[in-house]
């Protein structure tokens, strides 16, 4: 009779660590050998703190959430160990994840609990978690609060703070912030200047953004990042300022540390085409070539777009030929642009058979292909037109905007058309 090898510990930890399925590993955690019989005499299971932080982080990724507090419960009660505060912080961001901002602050309230060494580093898990899920009450209270812990805010926490206040459009409370991390001895990093210069170009605040770039480098010595440059030009672009985009671009250029990346030509070329500097896109196309940056969906997306403005449907579609060309495979976003400038251009019957030929070409229409083209038949009084298409929506579980279903009601009244009970019944469904 071949006989049963006993898992250990170690053993336990690297078949945790092979199993993928959450339900297994947790059957396999709290019963590494099922074939032994429990004794009074026999001393229990020996966990390692390795094998519990698999398992939590495991059933915390699947969002088995009960189990894994159950875990987290059991590991209280050993005595072995002590749980690192990186474990807590992976918990705190999983119910981030999964959008229980609530959990996350009991489980940060719960690690002294664990007798767990306790820093500034789940301090700032927390406060991110708050602030992208808009917690901005929460978050405020624990930084009134800040003063009567042994934390001491760190670069990461003033960041979250600047990020929090300027989410809330509090411009003056950022620089505030920026002010006081200073004064206090701590050094701001990249992602300091990033937010603020951020924030300060959505207020429209140029001078003062271009000042922030300016100290970084020459009091700090802390280069401008590619993100920082991306802001700026794209509130340059924005605010039709084009000769200084194309300079501060140059810049970026000069630096091989940084590099240009699709992005920023992306935002130049959406900016030449409501500036009418079309003639320009090609210089950009062949400065991107000349230096290796792949234009990427999006890239094209912006040339699709400009030409669809335009009404030069046939310039769009040969962007997306050319997309096609280079290995960029055209997205949803580039036929709904197409169908949408046609059905504005009252081109609906073009705009059906593009919306005809996508699932061809690799790419089915989505509610708002669909709605785009019933808003351009609308327009063209289309009635039989409408009926078809608006049957083919329902089976395939889509609805036309409210603002859709009014016109159409009124063009249907109007005319005494087809579909006047059916539109009624849909409006209610959506509405």
């Amino acid at each position: 009779m071949k006989k049963t090898v006993k898992v250990s510990p170690f053993r336990l930890t690297s078949l945790l660590r092979l199993e993928k399925n959450p339900t297994l590993a947790l059957k396999l955690f709290r019963c590494p050998n099922p074939e032994s019989n429990p004794h009074p005499s026999v001393k229990p299971f020996r966990y390692s703190a390795r094998s519990f932080d698999i398992i939590i982080c495991r059933l915390a990724q699947a969002r088995m959430f009960t189990e894994m507090e159950q875990i987290l419960d059991q590991m209280a009660n050993q005595t072995r160990f002590t749980p690192k505060e990186a474990l807590f912080c992976r918990i705190i961001s999983f119910y981030g994840h999964a959008r229980m901002p609530g959990a996350s602050l009991r489980i940060f309230h719960q690690i002294p609990s664990f007798l767990c060494l306790q820093t500034i580093r789940s301090f700032n898990t927390l406060l991110d978690v708050l602030l992208r899920h808009g917690e901005i009450d929460a978050l405020q209270a624990l930084c009134n609060n800040l003063d009567a812990t042994q934390f001491s805010p760190d670069p990461c926490t003033y960041n979250i703070l600047i990020r929090a206040h300027a989410a809330l459009g509090s411009i003056h409370g950022a620089c505030e912030l920026f002010d006081e991390m200073t004064k206090e001895g701590i050094r701001p990093t990249a992602t300091t200047f990033g937010t603020l210069i951020t924030a300060l170009t959505s207020a429209s605040m140029l001078d003062e953004a271009f000042r922030i770039k300016e100290e970084m480098l020459r009091r700090y010595n802390i280069k401008p990042n590619a993100y920082i440059y991306t802001s700026l030009v794209k509130v340059l672009c924005k605010n039709n300022e084009l000769d200084h985009a194309i300079r501060l671009k140059d810049e970026i250029a000069s630096d091989a540390e940084i590099g240009l990346d699709a992005a920023i030509y992306t935002t130049l070329i959406r900016a030449f085409f409501r500036a009418g500097r079309k003639g320009e896109v090609v210089s950009v196309l062949e400065e991107m070539k000349k230096k290796g940056v792949k234009p990427e969906t999006a890239t094209y997306n912006a040339i699709i777009s400009g030409f669809c403005e335009e009404e030069d449907f046939n310039a769009a579609f040969e962007g997306l030929s050319e997309m096609k060309r280079r290995g960029c495979k055209p997205d949803v976003v580039s036929y709904n642009t197409i169908v949408m400038g046609m059905c504005r251009a009252g081109q609906w019957s073009e705009a059906r058979k593009l919306f005809d030929d996508m699932p061809r070409r690799g790419c089915r229409p989505d509610v708002v292909t669909y709605r785009a083209l019933l808003d351009g038949m609308c327009e063209a009084g289309e009635d039989g037109e409408m009926a078809l298409l608006l049957e083919e929506m329902a089976f395939n579980g889509y609805y036309p905007a409210a603002m859709s279903f009014r016109k159409l009601l009124e063009a249907v009244l109007e005319k005494g058309g087809v579909g006047v009970g059916e539109l009624v019944d849909w409006l209610t469904c959506v509405n």
